[in-house]
């Protein structure tokens, strides 16, 4: 059964990165020819991503959802407000401290340093999630504090150092990624289901918790005065034959086994300590609750040494090369493509859509939450591209967009307002970081120079967590508008069949 579940999740994976990867080889033999070390890499690459995603999604729903939705139910039903607000906040910084998208985005900016901007996104993850859950507890209406905390971002985005700005928004779209995302989600559902709240309330805690970095940051470039951040210019290492491909493989298994052992063991830890005060859960399903963690975390060094030794430096050199066409606006076309079919192989959109389709009992669909994320994402990364290419400031862009999107709240029915909040975040996650933003570095080096970089390329991460908020709304929208068109078609036959009725 088990080998079964495990064949279903490789095939779904399967479909959702073939895609990509058939897009970039044919960017190779036409537009952008790359040299033969990077494209071995990506040949591996695939394989690695597909195994990977099917590993970790079989991961997640074993253990991590499993777990957060116990948590999230077993703290609710003890009443005790400072029990549930200080669970939410330690769970928040554990797996913000574990979240791989974070710790990739880290590495690329250590002007800041690492271990600060982690630390400091995720005390705002810990923060918000906890104002995420008291949402619940309390019923308070989850697009009124929206609305509170994006005015106060863009507020706070006027006073740093126009360098920093992309890096607050990029944060907030990279911290909610196949680690956090899991739990979060499957918090929420356990919250929702003890105060009897239904499918409307289980979902708004990724969009709070994808605010909290970006105040975060921003307040650190407030208070310290951060400004004039630039992209190290690292060569990027590429194979001179098969051993070197075979060497680069197995340093990146290493690195990154490392790193996913270190972000799952604060997991553990406290799961272990969970289970030892509550026996939550049954001795049969704890075994495979242990036996999800195995399969996350083979899955995630699987998938993210795919992405990053595999992915980032093709990505960077196709970058490159389609700058260098037709004064660099075959960027557009091409990045609105990558952006339809990229999202789909991002592991936590796999949870998310998922979990809505149960929590609205298939309402809505897992496909049509799929569609309008590839649509918003497309859009996002063909704005990116744009940005690149003309120097706007990022601030009139995210102003503009997160009006609308706010706007779009008054129209839409409340529980489609915080999937789509929850979407944004989601849509941020591994392939972002490792393709598209190595993508867009390489368009702008050449472009613009690397001293533009943090200020022009940094910020698609952002516009990608952006776009599907006003996308999945506006299929809110449709859906109402479909609802109430039926209804109307069923009293006007009731009408009817009453008048007839009444003749007779």
């Amino acid at each position: 059964m088990q080998n079964a579940t495990l064949r279903g999740k490789v095939v779904e994976s399967l479909t959702s990165i073939l895609p990509i990867a058939i897009i970039i080889a044919l960017l190779a033999f036409t537009f952008t020819p790359l040299d033969a070390g990077s494209f071995l890499l990506f040949i591996v690459g695939v394989p690695l991503l597909i195994v990977g995603m099917g590993l970790f999604s079989l991961g997640a729903d074993t253990s991590l959802l499993v777990i957060g939705e116990k948590i999230g139910s077993s703290v609710t039903k003890s009443g005790k407000v400072w029990l549930i607000a200080l669970v939410s906040f330690v769970i928040g910084i554990v797996v913000t401290v574990a979240e791989p998208d974070l710790q990739l985005l880290a590495r690329q900016v250590p002007v800041i340093g690492g271990y600060v901007l982690v630390l400091v996104v995720a005390a705002g993850v810990g923060l918000f999630l906890t104002i995420a859950v008291l949402r619940i507890l309390f019923r308070i209406p989850l697009s009124s504090l929206l609305v509170a905390f994006y005015f106060f971002a863009v507020f706070l985005s006027f006073f740093v150092d126009p360098s920093l700005r992309p890096l607050a928004f990029d944060a907030g779209g990279v911290t909610t990624g196949p680690m956090t995302v899991p739990f979060i989600i499957s918090l929420g559902m356990g919250l929702a289901s003890v105060r009897n709240g239904g499918s409307e309330d289980s979902f708004g805690l990724v969009a709070l918790a994808s605010i909290g970095p970006i105040i975060a940051v921003l307040l650190l470039g407030v208070i310290f005065r951060i400004g004039g951040l630039t992209y190290p210019d690292a060569p990027v290492v590429v194979p001179a034959d098969t051993s070197g491909a075979a060497t680069l493989y197995l340093e990146g298994f290493g690195q990154y086994g490392r790193e996913v052992a270190l972000a799952l063991a604060p997991v553990f830890a406290f799961f272990l300590f969970y289970e030892a005060l509550t026996r939550a859960i049954r001795r049969r399903r704890l075994a495979r609750v242990l036996m999800g963690f195995v399969y996350a975390f083979l899955g995630l060094v699987l998938f993210l040494t795919g992405a990053n030794v595999g992915f980032m430096p093709i990505g960077r050199a196709i970058g490159e090369e389609l700058a260098g066409l037709w004064g660099g606006w075959l960027l557009i076309p091409v990045g609105m493509v990558i952006g339809y079919f990229v999202v789909a192989a991002e592991p936590a959109v796999h949870v998310l859509n998922k979990q809505v389709e149960r929590m609205s009992a298939g309402a809505i669909s897992a496909r049509a939450m799929k569609l309008g994320l590839c649509a918003g994402v497309a859009v996002a990364l063909g704005l990116a591209m744009v940005r690149i290419l003309t120097g706007v400031d990022i601030l009139w862009f995210l102003v503009g967009g997160y009006a609308a999107a706010l706007l779009l709240t008054i129209f839409t029915p409340p529980v489609y307002t915080g999937i789509a909040f929850d979407s944004g975040g989601v849509a941020s996650g591994a392939m972002v970081s490792s393709f598209v933003l190595p993508l867009a570095v390489g368009a702008c080096t050449v472009l613009a120079g690397n001293e533009a970089v943090m200020e022009q390329a940094f910020g698609c991460v952002a516009f990608v967590a952006l776009t599907p908020l006003i996308s999945i709304q506006f299929l809110g929208i449709v859906h109402k508008w479909r609802r109430h068109s039926i209804r109307k078609q069923f009293l006007s036959v009731e009408e009817h069949i009453v008048e007839y009725e009444v003749d007779v």
